[in-house]
């Protein structure tokens, strides 16, 4: 079974990726899809985790970024219910997950 410190740690290794990715685009189309996709899920559950994604991503990007890769409780909170998915392409989310399922994460 995996532990939620593992989970955590994995999700962190997630994040890590999506920032490399918007870090590299100089467009930041990445935080516009997140942005677009907060407001989507906003529009369907006005959950406050969403509420307080909503004013991250009012942010600058360094901000934004910060919060992202926060090791904190609070980070690894706001990273369980992400806007930034369908930022990486699938291929290298799985290939995060199976290095966290194989144990090759190591110091991630």
């Amino acid at each position: 079974m995996r532990s939620h410190q593992r989970i955590d740690e994995r999700s962190l290794e997630i994040a890590r990726a999506i920032v490399a990715r918007i870090d590299s685009d100089p467009s930041r189309g990445g935080l516009e899809k997140a942005r677009g996709v907060c407001t989507r899920w906003l529009s369907m559950h006005d959950l406050p985790v969403l509420v307080e994604w909503r004013a991250i991503l009012e942010r600058a990007w360094p901000d934004i970024r910060a919060i992202l890769l926060d090791q904190s409780e609070h980070g690894a909170r706001l990273r369980q219910s992400s806007p930034f998915c369908g930022i990486l392409r699938p291929r290298e989310r799985w290939a995060i997950y199976r290095r966290f399922r194989d144990g090759d994460a190591g110091a991630a």
